[in-house]
């Protein structure tokens, strides 16, 4: 058994957890790490085989003291990313079958047309010589807009959003304080209360919004979701949702900017847009690290993990895995072989993944249309989380 000297707490590792991934790779794919109590994969392959092994499974176990979590409790016990068949199944398909409306397609203009104007706004504040915040201008409002129109939120409520989805992820974290804690239960009880309201409105006045179909929603067999469930779905729209498309498009932007023969490839070639989001996707990871639980002894990388015990696929290793991508420390916006594993993999493959890719390209899109010059405008700040990896602020100049 080789066991992992990963520090998650070490800041350089946090800023930039790459090299230590590529040592640690090179030591054993699969290894034990005493601090967390869990095995990490660091391997494409292994952390491939973690997301789709069905004996490697989304176990959810309630937060204990449970009357301190019960909102951050009752949000997680009926989402479909912590469920197992039937029940993932069942919810699986009542979801998929109030997306199939044609929800994300129907959004698209509405999504291109909001970065347009979200970009716009930079350039005009920026003038060509100013530094602007891209995450706060941008990046941020983009998808919880989107989010919040996909799911019909009145327009004076949506600021209420990022702020809980912020404060109840950070629960994900390793060395959380009881202060984080407290933070994101208060969040989870907010919107549990927020999503309820919204629920009983649209029960009573039904639109074309997903909240709607959600509620409407009934399968072949006349099974419906119940309001714990429909509300968790909701919820973790948002978080999963959100959170993934800002820190694609932070950690995609601060790659392009620092790699100034890919911007102008880009700009030279607009065709490229689709595969360079794939490889922002890949070459840093919004989310790092996914956790599985045995239910049985399964044998992953030459190790047994045992019965019981938690074994997590490292997306962010996996994805610069040199014995699945050619020079995987390198963006190429053009890369075609590109089988990142940012959406997972298996029967918990992201549901959100097309909206994510329509909002991300309509982002990019609109940064390329709308400016001549785009330049990094002084170092950017980091989130100070591991699992969750992103940018707190990203200063650019636009022109």
């Amino acid at each position: 058994m080789t066991a992992a000297r990963l520090d998650l707490t070490d800041p350089a590792v946090v800023a930039d957890p790459y090299p230590a991934f590529a040592r640690a790779r090179a030591e054993a794919p699969v290894q034990w790490h005493e601090g967390m109590g869990l095995w990490l994969a660091f391997t494409h392959a292994e952390s491939n085989a973690v997301l789709r092994d069905r004996r490697l499974g989304r176990i959810w176990s309630d937060k204990a003291p449970a009357e301190r979590f019960e909102s951050f409790n009752l949000i997680h016990r009926n989402a479909i990313l912590e469920m197992e068949p039937p029940a993932h199944t069942r919810l699986r398909r009542l979801i998929s079958s109030a997306f199939a409306r044609g929800h994300v397609e129907r959004l698209r203009p509405w999504v291109e047309d909001l970065a347009r104007q979200l970009v716009d706004e930079l350039v005009e504040r920026s003038g060509g010589s100013e530094p602007v915040d891209l995450l706060s201008g941008m990046a941020e409002q983009l998808p919880v807009a989107v989010i919040a129109e996909l799911l019909g939120v009145p327009e004076g409520d949506r600021p209420l959003l990022r702020p809980w989805s912020n404060a109840i992820v950070k629960m994900y974290e390793y060395g959380r304080t009881a202060e984080i804690e407290a933070a994101a239960e208060r969040a989870a009880d907010e919107f549990v209360a927020y999503l309820r309201a919204l629920a009983a409105e649209r029960r009573k006045d039904l639109g074309e919004d997903l909240v709607s179909h959600l509620v409407s929603m009934r399968d072949a067999d006349g099974d419906k979701l119940t309001e714990d469930e429909l509300v968790t779905t909701c919820i973790l729209l948002l978080n999963a949702g959100h959170e993934a498309t800002v820190n694609v498009s932070g950690n995609g932007t601060l790659a392009l900017l620092r790699h100034p023969d890919q911007l102008r490839r880009l700009r030279e070639d607009r065709a490229l847009l689709p595969t360079a989001i794939e490889e922002f996707m890949r070459y840093d990871s919004p989310l790092q690290l996914f956790e599985r639980t045995a239910t049985e002894d399964v044998e992953i990388g030459g190790i047994t993990v045992e019965g019981g015990q938690k074994i997590g696929a490292l997306l962010g290793a996996a994805n610069r895995d040199p014995a699945v991508f050619a020079a995987p420390d390198t963006v190429d916006v053009g890369r075609t072989d590109n089988g990142h594993i940012t959406f997972g993999a298996g029967i918990h493959f992201c549901i959100g993944a097309p909206l994510a890719r329509v909002e991300l390209q309509a982002s990019f899109g609109a940064l390329l249309d709308r400016t001549t010059t785009f330049e990094l405008a002084g170092e950017p700040v980091r989130r100070p989380e591991f699992v969750i990896r992103g940018l707190e602020t990203l200063p650019v100049v636009l022109g």
